[in-house]
């Protein structure tokens, strides 16, 4: 399976992004797919998921209000809305999924495959 992000770039605080998560390979039997952040010298922090078959969506509460994920279509396994973007947003972005049995979807570990990353900056 690989993972592919992308839609980060330069936006000015305030403004929006729309990311993708493409995946290759195997598909099915998708537990949820999570995105996450990261910055230099820290930890990889929850964002975002979707547990797969109800579609129910998970926030950290720093973007609760803000971001939006959802399941994507043919070109996009996910996708993620960012709005009201704030200069502490800035980080890269990662999607990650959860093959199999249940896990802890705001939780690193709980991830089988993780994407590259996409950078997103928000300006102030």
């Amino acid at each position: 399976v690989q993972l592919q992000a992308s839609g980060g770039g330069l936006v000015q605080a305030w403004g929006s992004l729309r990311l993708s998560c493409a995946a290759s390979g195997r598909t099915f039997s998708i537990y949820g797919v999570g995105w996450f952040r990261q910055t230099p010298g820290k930890e990889r922090e929850f964002v975002a998921a979707v547990h797969w078959s109800t579609s129910t969506t998970f926030y950290a509460d720093s973007v609760k209000g803000r971001f939006r994920i959802s399941r994507g279509d043919v070109s996009s396994l996910v996708y993620m809305s960012m709005s009201s973007l704030k200069p502490e947003d800035t980080a890269v972005y990662f999607c990650a999924v959860r093959y199999g049995s249940r896990g802890n979807l705001d939780s690193v570990q709980t991830y089988n495959y993780w994407g590259q990353g996409t950078k997103v900056t928000v300006s102030s």
